[in-house]
């Protein structure tokens, strides 16, 4: 908004430790998320005894302390390069991708870093917890004889299972890409849509269950087609 596009180190560093949690706390956050509707649709009857208060405020708890805990070793890694091709980010933040390749310094640990906490802890982990709990909720709906319980039933996951198909498909081809199509610009392409569109789209996505958000939305476009 200054015009000012110079950031210090310190600032930098503190940029991206605030974007890479808050990333994990929102994959953490998603995967507690379909556990609760894993309840909601194949235990209802148990759902207020299994997700009481305490269970509830213990899975937020958890995802937000592992959530800031989980990029420390990121940050330390990325602390000890001494050498960089450039002071200039060909990015609109500081992002790790962005980071990684102006170093000079030997990436080796930060890599190994990301490969191992990606695949146990932020990444496969809990796409996989939320993939089996689908498994289980898509199971149950197709086992509900009629047409009316089924819908209730999809329509009990469907707000969170749209935010968590668009968060995905977004962080994939932001992060996981061939090295062959991995481009700067393309990085800053797909962190603009994970960072400014999806949350703009959330609070639409979740609310068009809201049944006066619903009447406001038809009366609109009634008035819109008179």
């Amino acid at each position: 908004m200054s015009g000012d596009k110079t950031v210090s180190f310190t600032n930098c560093m503190s940029q991206m430790y605030i974007f890479s949690s808050l990333t994990c706390n929102e994959l953490l956050i998603l995967t507690a998320m379909s556990y609760d509707r894993y309840v909601a649709i194949c235990n209802p009857l148990h759902y207020h005894m299994i997700m009481n208060r305490r269970i509830c405020v213990l899975l937020s708890t958890v995802c937000w302390a592992l959530g800031f805990v989980e990029v420390i070793p990121h940050m330390l890694a990325i602390s000890r390069f001494s050498c960089y091709k450039s002071n200039e980010i060909n990015h609109y933040f500081c992002d790790i991708l962005p980071i990684m390749k102006l170093s000079c310094s030997d990436t080796t640990l930060l890599r190994l870093i990301i490969f191992i906490e990606g695949l146990f802890l932020v990444s496969f982990t809990p796409f996989l917890l939320t993939f089996i709990s689908y498994v289980f909720i898509i199971a149950t709906i197709l086992r509900i004889r009629s047409r009316t319980g089924r819908r209730k039933a999809f329509y009990t996951c469907s707000s969170h299972l749209t935010v968590v198909i668009i968060l995905y498909v977004s962080l994939v081809c932001q992060y996981l890409r061939p090295s062959s199509t991995d481009t700067l610009d393309s990085n800053k392409l797909f962190s603009l849509f994970n960072t400014a569109a999806v949350p703009v789209l959330n609070p639409f996505i979740y609310s068009l269950k809201n049944k006066d958000v619903k009447s406001a939305a038809r009366k609109q476009l009634k008035w819109l087609t008179i």
